[in-house]
């Protein structure tokens, strides 16, 4: 497999345990955990395939460090890169945006040419909208602690399975 990364906010606790259960799904030391609060460009780019996990916060927003690190990325060919995307969201409290964050980021990789992989069914979720709904997927996995957590291993162990021949 290509050097692939899973970056996230060490400190989101409910992003670093998905993160986490991603990194045992795809069961390879060739997966490095990186964290986005502190990455630099260089290490960003060195990476062929990248899991990104956005979680979406307040009404529809991403996450103040990747905001941080979103200008940075905009200045960088990404090319030749596969990227997927995981966010979590709360589609009963927050349906009206739920896993908004995914829709944002995929927007912002595809616009820097990297190929967006990991498109999941919206399937068994029930939300108003969200921006990461494009026709009936998600671009991305979308993970609900607070209403689905019991399908959160399913569903990433589904979804590795998917990425490991996406990203091939």
């Amino acid at each position: 497999m290509k050097k692939t990364a899973i970056l996230y906010g060490f400190n989101a606790i409910k992003t670093a345990k998905i993160a986490e259960k991603v990194k045992e799904a795809f069961g390879s030391d060739d997966v490095e955990m990186v964290n986005v609060e502190t990455i630099t460009t260089e290490q960003y780019s060195s990476f062929d395939n990248m899991v990104l996990g956005v979680p979406t916060w307040f009404d529809g927003e991403l996450p103040n460090y990747w905001d941080e690190f979103i200008p940075d990325m905009e200045d960088i060919d990404m090319k030749g890169k596969k990227i997927a995307i995981f966010g979590l969201g709360d589609q009963k409290n927050y349906g009206e945006n739920f896993v908004d964050g995914i829709g944002l980021m995929a927007e912002i990789v595809e616009e820097c040419g990297a190929t967006l992989v990991g498109f999941t069914s919206t399937e068994g979720y029930s939300f108003e909208s969200s921006k990461a709904q494009r026709g009936n997927q998600f671009a991305g996995l979308a993970i609900d602690y607070e209403n689905q957590g019991t399908k959160n291993k399913e569903r990433v162990s589904a979804w590795v399975e998917q990425l490991k021949k996406e990203f091939d």
